[in-house]
């Protein structure tokens, strides 16, 4: 299999997997990097997954499915236009000989779903992959415009969860900007400041940072390490006095100092 992330708009990403002939793509917020890609490659578009209802997901959906037949995909719980089959937590797809389950991962909106896969071969390495959206980001994680704290702390438990050498393949070059922030939360993380630095000089070079990894995710997104001491200090000292105590709202002010944070 080949995985290619085609740049769209400022800062998204369309993922295409294909194995030569057939292609599938996630989250096409705009149809003409796909047609590009498919026309340079040589492809035919199989399916098209889509994880969450925000047109810079969705907005090149109907003119890829309408050109090349592609069969649709989407959660069962938002706002996306017909024809598409609708799934949720349980279900799966099959496509390019490649089965993904289904999982449900509600936080940044109310009915986001994730593709994962058990096992994926890119580049000669065989590794699980998850298409996960914007619920998880390197680094970071989406914000709350539908769901609660408490979802997206439970979404994000779940995608970390899952194997560490997990391919994450999350819609949007947010990188720097989320490790600057992880930084300002945790800054004596040796870890993350490797990462940082790794993730600088790809970008220096024009290359993505992404797909990462839930096993560097684990050790360097602010957002999966919510419960760690120095995580939950950083984050109750910004609210003083107020600060909450239980896990969703550590995890709620540090969303918050996010939101807010230049």
């Amino acid at each position: 299999m080949n995985l290619i992330a085609l740049p769209a708009f400022t800062d998204n990403y369309i993922w295409m997997l294909h194995d030569g002939t057939q292609a599938l793509v996630v989250d096409p917020g705009d149809a003409q990097p796909v047609f590009d890609a498919l026309q340079r490659l040589a492809l035919q578009l199989s399916a098209i997954l889509v994880t969450h209802h925000h047109p810079d997901h969705t907005g090149g959906v109907a003119a890829l499915r309408d050109a090349t037949g592609a069969a649709v995909y989407g959660p069962a719980a938002e706002r996306i236009p017909e024809p598409l089959q609708r799934l949720r937590e349980g279900d799966g797809v099959s496509c390019l000989g490649l089965a993904f389950d289904v999982l449900d991962v509600p936080g940044h909106t109310a009915g986001h779903i994730a593709y994962y896969a058990a096992q994926v071969t890119v580049d000669g390495t065989a590794a699980p992959l998850v298409f996960c959206g914007d619920t998880l980001f390197s680094g970071g994680c989406g914000r709350l415009f539908e769901g609660t704290p408490a979802q997206m702390l439970a979404s994000l438990d779940k995608l970390a969860a899952l194997p560490g050498d997990t391919r994450v393949c999350c819609t949007h070059e947010y990188t720097l900007s989320n490790l600057r922030f992880a930084r300002a939360v945790e800054p004596a993380n040796d870890a993350l400041a490797s990462y940082q630095q790794a993730c600088e000089g790809r970008r220096a070079r024009q290359q993505p940072t992404l797909p990462s990894r839930i096993d560097t995710e684990r050790a360097i997104n602010p957002f999966l390490r919510s419960r760690l001491p120095a995580v939950a200090a950083a984050a109750r000292a910004r609210a003083g006095a107020a600060a909450p105590a239980d896990e969703a709202g550590v995890f709620g002010l540090l969303r918050e100092w996010k939101n807010g944070f230049q």
